[in-house]
C-alpha cells in the first residue's frame, strides 16, 4: 500500500503542483483569477459547496448560510444548479454574491439534461455578464416527464463543455466517479468517457462523495494511467444523520465501509452523537488525504455552516503544516 500511495503522490505532484513566487490576495484572485490557477498555487486549498433554495422564499436563508461559510476562507465556493430552470436563476445570483460581495471565488454549476440548448446558452451568457468565469459542467439528472435524449438538449457533459468554450474564456470543471457512474456497467467505459470529457476542455475534476479513501487513491492511479492529468478534487461529505446516509446512497450508489456502518449502528439513533461522529469521520478522511499528498479538497457542506466550521477548526494547524 505504501508503494502504491507513493506512485499516486508522484502523479499528483506532476499534475497538480506549480509553485508561485508570490501569494495572491483574495481581492486579486476573485477579480481576475480562474479556479485552475488557484488550485495550482502552492499550499492546501479547501473549498465548499452550497445549494440554492428550492423556492425563492428560502433565498435569504441560503445567503446567510453562504456568508457564514465564506468566513472560513475557502479557496472557492461552488453553487449547485436548480433543475428545470425554476430556481436555477438563484445559482447565478448566489455565485455573483459570493464573488462580488464576499470577495471569494465562485463556481457556478450548470446542467444540460434539464434545460434546452437555448436555455443553457442563455445561462452561460448571464454568467458571463455577471463576471463569473468558473463553471462546473454537468449532464445532471433526467427529470420525470422530460424526453431524453432529445435534439433540443445536450446529451452528454462533454457537449456542454464544448458549448461553454464557444461562449468565452471560462475555467471549466467537471464531475468524476471513483466508484463508477451508476449508468455505466464497466469501469473501463467510465474512464474512457471521462477522458473524452476532459479532452473536450475540462480544467479540473471534482469527485462524487466517497467514504473509503483507498477507493480514491485507486481511482487516481487508474485515470493517471489513462492519461488524465488535470487536478482532481476529492469530494467529501460529512454524514451527520442516518437519513442523510440513506439519501446519499440512493442518489449515488456509494459504498459505505464497515467502519462507517459501525458508527451508524452505534450512534445513528442519537442525533447529537451521530453529528459529532460524522464530522470526525469526514475530518479523518481529509487528514488522510492531506497526509498522502492531496492538496485540493472539496467539501459538500449540505448548507450546514456549523459542520463546515467544525471541520475547519480541527484542521487549523494541519493546513499550516
Amino acid at each position: 500500500m505504501e508503494e502504491f500511495r507513493g506512485a499516486v503522490w508522484k502523479s499528483l505532484q506532476r499534475a497538480d503542483r506549480r509553485v508561485v513566487s508570490e501569494p495572491v490576495s483574495r481581492l486579486e484572485y476573485t477579480d481576475q483569477m480562474k479556479i485552475i490557477d488557484r488550485l495550482r498555487e502552492d499550499g492546501i486549498h479547501i473549498s465548499f459547496e452550497v445549494f440554492p433554495p428550492k423556492t425563492d422564499e428560502g433565498y435569504e436563508k441560503v445567503i446567510a448560510t453562504t456568508d457564514e461559510i465564506a468566513k472560513l476562507n475557502p479557496a472557492f465556493i461552488s453553487v449547485t444548479y436548480g433543475a428545470g430552470g425554476g430556481t436555477s436563476k438563484n445559482t447565478a445570483r448566489i455565485a455573483s454574491h459570493i464573488q462580488k460581495d464576499l470577495n471569494v471565488l465562485s463556481l457556478a454549476h450548470l446542467t444540460c439534461a434539464s434545460s434546452t440548448k437555448d436555455e443553457v446558452r442563455q445561462v452561460i451568457e448571464n454568467l458571463k455578464e455577471l463576471g463569473i468565469e468558473n463553471i462546473l459542467a454537468l449532464r445532471g439528472d433526467i427529470l420525470p416527464g422530460v424526453r431524453f435524449p432529445d435534439e433540443s438538449r445536450f446529451r452528454y457533459a462533454f457537449e456542454l463543455v464544448e458549448e461553454i468554450h464557444r461562449h468565452g474564456d471560462f475555467c471549466i470543471g467537471a464531475a468524476c466517479y471513483p466508484e463508477g457512474h451508476v449508468e455505466n456497467e464497466h469501469r473501463a467505459d467510465d474512464i474512457r468517457y471521462l477522458k473524452q470529457k476532459v479532452d473536450s476542455g475540462v480544467d479540473f475534476l471534482t469527485t462524487q462523495m466517497f467514504f473509503d479513501n483507498d477507493i480514491h487513491y485507486n481511482f487516481l492511479y487508474r485515470i493517471r494511467e489513462a492519461g488524465i492529468t488535470v487536478p482532481v478534487l476529492p469530494g467529501i461529505m460529512p454524514i451527520t444523520s442516518a437519513s442523510q446516509m440513506k439519501r446519499s446512497q440512493e442518489l449515488s450508489g456509494t459504498v459505505f465501509p464497515r467502519r462507517f456502518l459501525s458508527i451508524l449502528d452505534r450512534f445513528g439513533s442519537s442525533p447529537a452523537a451521530m453529528r459529532q461522529a460524522g464530522i470526525v469521520y469526514a475530518t479523518d478522511q481529509i487528514i488522510d488525504l492531506l497526509a498522502n499528498g492531496v492538496r485540493n479538497i472539496h467539501i459538500y457542506s449540505m448548507n450546514k455552516p456549523d459542520v463546515a466550521a467544525a471541520i475547519m477548526s480541527s484542521l487549523s494547524e494541519i493546513i499550516k503544516a
